[in-house]
């Protein structure tokens, strides 16, 4: 029906995506009057293991009118300024990915190229010195980032850790009060127009149909719409990242206030994360069953847990990459549903977020225009594909030889895109940026740095500078972000300040 506005959307699913989408499209789209239903069943658990995120989570709070301060007291949440990597490089390493700048360029000229110049001379120091949020992370301090900074060494920003269901659970009482419908019940059919190839309804358990418009798919890894019903197929991208196992166990939080940031700890077969909240610290072991089995995952984490567990191991299987179209017809996946990036760089919730914010730009009519769907699904194939070189690339600077898995990985050629990147930094410094990068050029950054992958020169722009100034200067740097760090407050302090813990 061209041009006929939509007037109905069911989104299937719960949990985090089908959650996030209710209000994000009651907030947003609340002008077009539409029914918005979410059908899903309280006896189908949900993946809840995603705790962690990155800055973007505060744009997508603010759309939705939902307080940071609200979210981390019913979320036990806690702040985060980034993810230290433990044992990625070597044994006994450790770098920090920070959500914030280095330094301070001069003269057209990026501040990482005069720090190479620099450090070639042996008085540079750490990179680390030169990030504000590294050193709060470092530190255990809180500071809001400033509106307007003086100057990049104030840029930075912060996301948040926050337990996965309780925030769940708080996005569904916020979408009911915003006029969503919530329905339990099981779907038992999946019907499409025979003539349209559009899906029309669903026949739930106990015999009542629902019909919609427009359909979400928030169904997990089992793409009930989008994979089952529309049949679009699943790209499989473990030949980059071979990682499709995962234990998840909680448990009791060390003594103290919790760090402001992730850990991602090098294993023998893969990572473990660690995700500090109020009430439990969040661990999971993401692993290669090439290269361990379920039982050893499992008795590794076990025997890492700084407390005492809270619940029984979960255990996942999943297969990294993407549905080929993650919007057909008249369906759209968000979510598991659409794809799986694991939780190295805590994108999940992320990539739930941009699809809604693209989704809504690009929100069609009953006519179902397919060039919306097209475009929508090259942004969306471009971000995954960013995402994965950014993900590969941990993995591949790794330089923990003699262990099966990390040889596998070193050996694994990069995608073209990644190898382009790779050879502009090696060669001269530079960084490619490409369309849909989620992560710019400082995250690029801490990753060559703490990896040791250092370039061959830095700019000859960089020797307009003498070392001697230069070395003042960064003095200057440091004693900057000194002061600023002295004007925060420990983190401990600021959660019991702002939500009462």
């Amino acid at each position: 029906m061209p041009h006929e506005p939509v007037r109905s959307i069911v989104i299937v699913g719960g949990g985090t995506a089908g959650w996030m989408a209710a209000t994000y499209l009651a907030r947003r789209l609340a002008h077009l009057r539409l029914a918005i239903t979410v059908v899903d069943s309280s006896a189908i658990g949900t993946v809840g293991v995603g705790e962690a995120t990155v800055p973007a989570i505060r744009d997508f709070l603010r759309a939705i009118d939902l307080g940071e301060s609200d979210v981390l007291r019913e979320t036990e949440g806690t702040i985060k300024y980034g993810i230290r990597f433990d044992g990625w490089r070597a044994d006994g390493h450790r770098f920090f990915h920070p959500f914030g700048l280095y330094g301070v360029g001069s003269g057209g000229v990026a501040f990482h190229h005069y720090w190479l110049k620099l450090n070639a001379a042996g008085q540079a120091g750490p990179l680390a010195d030169y990030c504000l949020a590294t050193q709060l992370a470092r530190h255990g301090r809180f500071l809001p980032p400033a509106d307007q900074p003086a100057n990049d060494l104030g840029v930075f920003d912060f996301a948040l850790h926050f337990d996965a269901a309780k925030f769940a659970h708080l996005l569904r009482r916020l979408a009911l009060a915003n006029g969503v419908t919530h329905i339990d019940a099981r779907i038992d059919h999946v019907a499409r127009d025979g003539e349209t190839g559009l899906l029309q309804a669903v026949t739930l358990a106990d015999g009542r149909e629902i019909a919609g418009d427009l359909w979400i798919d928030c169904s997990g890894f089992r793409s009930l719409l989008l994979g089952d019903a529309m049949g679009v197929p699943y790209i499989d991208w473990r030949h980059w990242l071979p990682c499709d196992r995962a234990v998840a166990i909680p448990c009791v939080a060390a003594p103290g206030d919790p760090l402001p940031y992730t850990i991602a700890t090098a294993r023998s077969a893969g990572w473990q994360w660690r995700i500090p909240l109020r009430h439990r610290t969040g661990n999971g072991y993401v692993y290669c069953s090439d290269h361990l089995s379920d039982d050893e995952a499992e008795a590794t984490l076990l025997g890492t847990l700084e407390g005492e567990p809270l619940a029984a191991p979960n255990r996942l299987r999943f297969t990294t990459g993407h549905r080929a179209r993650f919007w057909d017809g008249n369906v759209v996946g968000l979510g598991l549903a659409s794809g799986f990036l694991e939780p190295l760089e805590s994108t999940s919730i992320s990539l739930i977020q941009s699809g809604l914010e693209r989704f809504v730009a690009l929100f069609p009519d009953r006519g179902f225009d397919p060039r919306l769907a097209a475009t929508y699904n090259r942004q969306s194939v471009l971000e995954f594909e960013r995402l994965r070189d950014f993900l590969f690339l941990h993995y591949w600077s790794n330089r923990r030889t003699g262990e099966p898995f990390w040889d596998r990985m070193r050996g694994i050629e990069p995608p073209e895109g990644l190898q382009v990147k790779i050879d502009a930094w090696r060669s001269g410094g530079e960084f490619v940026r490409y369309e849909w990068d989620t992560f710019q050029d400082h995250s690029w950054l801490s990753m060559y740095a703490g990896f040791g992958d250092l370039p061959a020169r830095h700019s000859p722009l960089a020797d307009q500078c003498e070392t001697a100034d230069l070395a003042g200067t960064f003095a200057r740097m440091r004693e900057a972000i000194g002061r600023t760090l002295a004007l925060s407050e420990p983190h401990g302090d600021f959660l019991r300040r702002s939500v009462g813990a």
